[in-house]
């Protein structure tokens, strides 16, 4: 099968399309012949290795996966003997947390991992990024957040995967949005239930009177300590973009301060707590509530390309490779 591999960190050349042995499902596995693969900000920092800290679960001084991707969407091709949940021809999608290999034709899957079966009437470019930007924004704001009806919360980056994500989930749990974009992305983000849209090439929103109960950094962009003063007395900053300053922020505020900093790395929760949200995420994707947002899509071969496009930090909401028809 055709496969990018990726042995070294580095520039998008790293990633480098290849012919590799077809993967056998072991007893308890699917085999999914994938036809989607999302591409992810996340994916292109673990290309480059940054941050560092990462580099305790991906590897030290090269991946320890060759095939890169986690989000997936695609057919059952064929059952190991044990497998009970799936049966071929089944269209499903989920993720492959960090076994990663999405970045190819074929992937194995246990049965009882991130897997679910994609709802008819969304496509499988849709369903493959539903894991990175929808479950991930599920799971900082109902979990992490634990926001509510009336909380007015502010969305950094709210035009790229998780904030278009972001913006659907806080509106659906009733909190009054205020969305932050480039003007170019504010009539994407208006559509999506936003309250209010501020331009950051206008207007810097840590600098404003207005206080949030949730700031959530989806980008990385900005700071606890930038965003302190914009937090409403027991104000909670939250972002899945790991640095040595939001860590040690998560800490001192988890001793003191009404006003605490936290982070989750959505990836490697118990995988019955990932599907659990995810099956919380795909009922409102079913209900309407939430919708992918596409931006656009890739050949496999030009994985580079995809990923050369992401590190330029425009994307309107998912990029996604086409692996197979």
């Amino acid at each position: 099968m055709k496969a990018i591999i990726c042995t070294k960190y580095g520039s998008p050349d790293v990633l480098q399309l290849q012919e590799v042995r077809k993967p056998e499902p072991k007893q308890d596995e699917v085999r999914i012949r994938i036809v989607a693969a999302s591409v992810t900000t996340a994916e292109t920092m673990m290309r480059k290795g940054t941050p560092y800290i990462g580099r305790l679960f991906i590897g030290l001084t090269k991946p320890k996966n060759r095939i890169p991707g986690t989000g997936f969407a695609g057919v059952v091709e064929s059952v190991g003997q044990n497998v009970t949940r799936f049966k071929e021809g089944d269209h499903v999608f989920g993720e492959s947390t960090l076994n990663f290999g999405t970045y190819a034709e074929y992937i194995c899957i246990s049965e009882t991992g991130i897997i679910l079966n994609k709802p008819e009437h969304i496509t499988f470019e849709e369903a493959a990024p539903i894991c990175d930007g929808a479950l991930t924004s599920m799971n900082f704001l109902k979990d992490v957040a634990k926001l509510q009806s009336g909380h007015k919360i502010l969305i950094n980056g709210a035009s790229g995967s998780l904030g278009t994500a972001a913006v659907q989930l806080a509106k659906y749990f009733g909190a009054n949005v205020t969305a932050v974009c480039s003007g170019a992305n504010t009539d994407l983000v208006s559509t999506l239930g936003a309250d209010k849209v501020t331009d950051y090439t206008k207007e810097d929103f840590t600098q404003s009177n207005q206080l949030y109960d949730v700031v959530y950094d989806t980008v990385g962009k900005s700071s606890f300590k930038q965003c302190h003063k914009s937090l409403s007395k027991n104000g909670l900053f939250i972002s899945p973009v790991l640095s040595f300053p939001l860590l040690c922020n998560v800490l001192s505020t988890s001793i003191s301060g009404s006003k605490k900093a936290k982070f989750s790395a959505t990836g490697i929760r118990p995988e019955s707590e990932l599907k659990s949200l995810l099956q919380a995420t795909l009922e409102l994707i079913e209900a309407g509530e939430i919708r992918t947002v596409i931006d656009k899509c890739y050949p496999l071969n030009e994985a580079a390309e995809a990923h050369r496009y992401v590190d330029k930090g425009h994307k309107k909401g998912n990029v996604v490779l086409i692996t197979t028809r």
